[in-house]
C-alpha cells in the first residue's frame, strides 16, 4: 500500500536539531485509520482502500453509514477517503493503519492535502496581490481599485467587455490544496503524531491527507 493517513491538524510548534537550529514543524494527528472498504479490479475497476478516521457517534450517523461501519466491524467514522493504488494491497476490510506505515518504510518527504481556510469575499488586491491604485493627488476613494476591467484587444470575445478569465474580486479560500514534498521530521508512534516541516493547508483541527511525496524520495 502507498503510505497514506487520514489526520487533523492540531498546530505548529518548532523544534531544534542538532545544530540548535530551529525548525518550525506542523503537528498532524495521523491515524488509527480503520480500512473500511477495499477495491479491486475485477469487481470495481481500480485497485483502492477507503480509510475512515474520526469516531462518530451513531445516533449522529444514519443508517447508510452505521451499516458501511459495521461491515469492518467498527463504528461510523467522520472523514472517508480512498487512496488509489497500483497494485493489490494485502490490507483487508477492518484492519487498521497507524503511523508505523511512515516509520516502517522510511519516509522522508510527503505530500499534505487538505481544504484551505475560507476567507469569503476578497477584492483584487487580497486574492490576487494586486498594486492598487496610486496613492497621489487625484485618486479618490479608488486606491484598492482593480482598474479598468474592459479591453478591445485581440483576445478572446469581440466585444469591448471583460475577458474570460479576467481576474477581479470574489470567493476566496476554501478550495482543495496540495503542499508537496514536505520534509517529514519526526514520527512518534506512541501518540499518534506527524511533525511536518513547515505549513500545511487548514485551520487547526482540520481534516488533512498525508501520503508518500510522489515527486520525491
Amino acid at each position: 500500500m502507498i503510505p497514506a493517513l487520514l489526520g487533523k491538524k492540531i498546530g505548529m510548534t518548532r523544534i531544534f536539531d542538532e545544530n540548535g537550529d530551529a525548525i518550525p514543524v506542523t503537528v498532524v494527528q495521523a491515524g488509527p485509520c480503520t480500512v473500511m472498504q477495499v477495491r479491486n479490479k475485477e469487481r470495481d475497476g481500480y485497485e483502492a482502500v477507503q480509510l475512515g478516521f474520526g469516531d462518530v457517534k451513531p445516533h449522529r450517523a444514519t443508517m447508510p453509514k452505521i451499516g458501511h461501519a459495521l461491515a469492518a466491524g467498527t463504528t461510523p467514522k467522520r472523514y472517508l477517503r480512498e487512496v488509489r493504488l497500483t497494485e493489490p494491497t494485502s490490507l483487508g476490510q477492518g484492519d487498521v493503519v497507524t503511523v508505523e506505515l511512515f516509520s516502517q518504510n522510511n519516509i522522508r518527504y510527503v505530500d499534505v492535502i487538505g481544504v484551505s481556510k475560507g476567507r469569503g469575499f476578497a477584492g483584487v488586491m487580497k486574492r490576487y496581490h494586486f498594486g492598487g491604485m496610486p496613492n497621489s493627488h487625484g485618486t479618490e476613494r479608488k486606491h484598492r481599485s482593480p482598474g479598468s476591467i474592459g479591453s478591445h484587444g485581440n483576445e478572446r470575445g469581440g466585444t469591448g467587455g471583460p475577458k474570460k478569465g479576467k481576474r477581479m474580486g470574489g470567493h476566496l479560500g476554501d478550495a482543495r490544496i496540495t503542499v508537496k514534498s514536505q520534509r517529514l521530521i519526526q514520527v512518534d508512534v506512541e501518540r499518534n503524531l506527524l511533525l511536518v516541516e513547515g505549513g500545511i493547508p487548514g485551520p487547526n483541527g482540520g481534516c488533512v491527507l498525508i501520503r508518500k511525496a510522489k515527486t520525491r524520495s
